[in-house]
């Protein structure tokens, strides 16, 4: 039987309250099937934020999936992902017109979607995708926020950005308008590479190289003479992340979600006993 590659998924999730919020208004969602996640933090009074960034998700994720098993499944994934992200742009926007209580709620969102060796990324608002290769790590995606088109335009340094009150000013949003622009990202996978999608609940509290320290050392990734760890070790990965978050004060909602990448022969895979 001839031996074929595919990149293998690992997957872990978790959300926390933080230490100031007496609600969660992050929502996180994925399905392993579709090859699709999504991290989403809420905005707007009362149980607002919850219901824009739980609706965002379950939208994106209902959409998206039904495009694969319609005549649109054979549209390139950027597409999809970018119709799917209108889509729930359009229900949010349809509930906080709809309903008093809702009025004026939003939320951001991040979301990644594997297309055989790549990774396609859409993003609105300031919801961000980490990449982890070889010990570094970048932000893959923009903010849409006043404070980093400040920093952009070098009208603030990274020190007065990082001290500016007007951090949690976003620019752009789901279901806040009746139209919405996700910017759209893709990237080349290995084995071995990590993607974190996480709210700003953890971003103001670590730096790309404080979230590399604490993503490796957690997931067992510089242990990988003994093979991969397992899904485990990502969850033990969120969880170190969500503490120094809280370590530092937490004043908003944090989540993680972690994705690893490897590389298996499906001829030589053995399934475990059931």
């Amino acid at each position: 039987m001839e031996s074929q590659t595919v990149l293998e998924v690992e997957v872990a999730a978790l959300s926390d309250v933080g230490c100031r919020r007496s609600n969660n208004e992050d929502s996180f969602g994925y399905d392993s099937a579709a090859q699709i996640y999504a991290v989403c933090d809420g905005m707007g009074g009362m149980a607002a934020g919850e219901v824009a960034s739980s609706t965002a998700v379950s939208q994106l994720l209902g959409f998206f999936i039904a495009q694969n098993t319609s005549g649109d499944g054979s549209a390139p994934v950027e597409e999809r992902l970018y119709r799917a992200i209108e889509h729930a742009n359009r229900e949010v926007r349809a509930l906080a017109c709809n309903r008093d209580e809702l009025r004026g709620m939003g939320t951001t969102l991040v979301a990644a979607c594997l297309d055989g060796r790549r990774i396609v990324i859409g993003n609105v608002g300031d919801s961000r995708a980490y990449f982890l290769r070889d010990g570094g790590c970048v932000q893959i995606t923009h903010d849409h926020s006043f404070v980093a088109e400040q920093l952009r335009s070098g009208v603030l340094s990274v020190e007065e950005a990082g001290a500016s009150p007007l951090q949690s000013l976003i620019t752009r949003a789901i279901g806040t308008a009746d139209f919405v622009e996700p910017d759209m990202f893709a990237a080349s996978l290995e084995a071995g590479d990590i993607l974190l999608l996480t709210t700003d609940g953890l971003t103001r509290y670590a730096n790309a190289q404080q979230i590399a320290a604490l993503v490796l050392e957690m997931s067992g990734d510089g242990e990988r003479a003994g093979g991969l760890p397992g899904p485990r070790d990502l969850l033990t990965a969120c969880r170190a992340l969500i503490d120094a978050a809280k370590a530092a004060g937490a004043a908003d909602n944090v989540t993680c979600l972690l994705l690893r990448f490897s590389e298996e022969s499906r001829a030589q895979r053995i399934l475990p006993e059931l």
